[in-house]
């Protein structure tokens, strides 16, 4: 099996159409949402090699020094499967961007390091 990264995405863009309904509905969807992410979790839990967590800040540092940025990066797993296209299809029709202000999945293998 080959472990896969997958990073929740979405934008300002997504939250702001999220923040645009009224209170009820966010809180109906917030409320389906959690219980849908709770049942993926549940399908998939012989997967999930590291639960994750919501992302906070970003800080950037590089040559030029550090600084406060912003991306689309909002949450991580880390799941096993045995193809990529296999680990993409772990997170078809996923309540991040169904019920949740979420845009997307990002999905990537993690490689071995390589030896010296």
């Amino acid at each position: 099996m080959k472990r896969y990264l997958a990073v929740f995405t979405g934008s300002a863009a997504a939250m702001a159409r999220w923040e645009a309904l009224t209170d009820a509905q966010r809180s109906q969807r917030h409320d389906a949402g959690f219980r849908a992410w709770g049942e993926w979790v549940q399908r998939h839990h012989t997967s999930i090699v590291e639960a994750g967590a919501p992302l906070g800040r970003t800080k950037l540092v590089s040559s030029a020094g550090t600084s406060d940025v912003r991306n689309n990066l909002a949450a991580f797993v880390v799941v096993q499967a045995e193809s990529h296209d296999d680990a993409a299809r772990l997170f078809e029709g996923h309540p991040h961007f169904t019920l949740f202000p979420g845009e997307g999945v990002e999905i990537m293998e993690c490689l071995p390091v390589p030896s010296a």
